[in-house]
């Protein structure tokens, strides 16, 4: 598994240092900001595909004496880094953006090589992000998926330099400009998603839909007469769930024990990669503090 992972983000390293290096090169030649916008938003998509090529290798170690849950947040970790960067993007295109606007120096030199780097660039793009889509959604992999919305982000961003090139190629040389703040946009955008989704994991918040789908999952075993105090938490590829299930009060220890472990491995085998522990009552005992409670609020 974590073969297919490193492979997958091996090959996305490789194909951002030959973006970033065709893109700048083209970008300095004709003088496009929104190739030289693309070749900045390449150069930390280089910068983040390293940082998720290492947090894959440590997100799937075992968990250890210092790490008891597992590395799984390294890849939390790594994503919020890469949201960093691309904001650090969006501040340089938007102040270089503006600053050719207000100044009026928006003339560039567009050549065939141009479209050649920006074509190429969207092919790459959408070979890499579906590759890394399919490894993420496989493994559960935050970081993955972080570094496939990153490919799949400069597809949209090239397709608008593609636009401000022809724009240019028509004597509107202020295209390429507003192209580059588009491309801002759509990066500020994908930051936010990202950014968020990494917070909320570092912070433990329970993910609703996951939730959602374990307390139905308890709703379906019939042996279970009640749950409460559910707990879920993510870190990285990781699921961790705990739970107090209620069960009929007649049931010996040993027959609590299996019906227990029953749930545990159901709850397992319906999400990949999940630890659980359950701890059961039996039902009554906490029907019959309830009764006790109210009466004696009741004789107060």
């Amino acid at each position: 598994m974590s073969t297919e992972k490193e492979k997958v983000a091996g090959f996305s390293v490789l194909a951002a240092v030959f973006l970033t290096g065709f893109k700048l090169l083209v970008g300095i030649v004709t003088g496009s900001l929104g190739i030289l916008s693309e070749a900045l938003h390449s150069t930390l998509d280089l910068v983040a595909a390293i940082i998720t090529y290492f947090s894959v290798r440590i997100s799937d170690k075992p968990a250890d004496y210092d790490h008891n849950f597992g590395h799984g947040k390294v890849e939390n970790l790594s994503a919020l880094i890469e949201t960093l960067l691309l904001l650090l993007t969006c501040v340089w295109i938007i102040y270089e953006a503006a600053s050719r606007l207000i100044s009026g120096n928006t003339h560039i030199e567009v050549t065939v090589w141009s479209y050649v780097v920006v074509v190429l660039s969207i092919v790459i793009d959408y070979t890499r992000s579906r590759a890394l889509y399919k490894v993420a959604k496989k493994h559960n992999s935050q970081a993955l998926e972080a570094d496939a919305l990153h490919f799949a982000t400069d597809i949209w961003s090239s397709a608008v330099v593609l636009l401000g090139l022809v724009c240019s190629s028509f004597g509107f040389y202020f295209a390429d400009s507003f192209s580059a703040l588009a491309v801002a946009l759509i990066v500020l955008g994908v930051s936010y998603k990202l950014g968020r989704r990494a917070i909320d994991v570092l912070l433990d918040r329970a993910p609703k839909e996951l939730f959602d789908e374990v307390s139905a999952l308890l709703e379906q075993q019939q042996e279970v007469e009640c749950y409460h105090d559910l707990k879920v938490r993510v870190a990285g590829a990781d699921t961790f769930i705990n739970v107090t299930i209620h069960l009929h009060p007649e049931l010996s220890l040993t027959q609590a024990h299996a019906i227990s472990h029953k749930v545990e491995e159901y709850l397992s085998s319906s999400i990949s990669r999940c630890e659980v522990q359950i701890h059961y009552e039996p039902h009554e005992t906490e029907v019959s503090t309830k009764k006790n409670e109210i009466h004696e609020l009741s004789n107060m």
